[in-house]
């Protein structure tokens, strides 16, 4: 248990900083899902507009220290892959 001023500010300042990268993930996850969804459904332009609206967002949290910076490369790629392929098979 912290005792000290300083070590009972760090255990509020930790768990601020642990609430909001955890609403940044859930937006990037939440963002992620709509452009897999919209492939499932096999509608390409809906696909095209959610990855469209996904990749800023991907981007932004490699900014913010939220992904890493390959993660969030292989996470665009990965979408991209399957509009293409969903694409290329309609």
């Amino acid at each position: 248990m912290a005792n000290t001023a300083q070590a009972k500010k760090r255990v509020r300042q930790a768990e601020q900083a642990r609430q909001r990268n955890m609403a940044l993930r859930t937006r990037v996850r939440t963002e992620y899902k709509k452009v897999l969804k919209a492939v499932a459904t096999g509608n390409a332009e809906q696909a095209k507009t959610a990855y469209q609206s996904a990749q800023p967002v991907i981007d932004s949290m490699v900014n913010k220290g939220i992904l890493a910076k390959n993660t969030a490369a292989r996470r665009k790629s990965t979408l991209v892959a399957r509009i293409k392929s969903m694409s290329a098979a309609a």
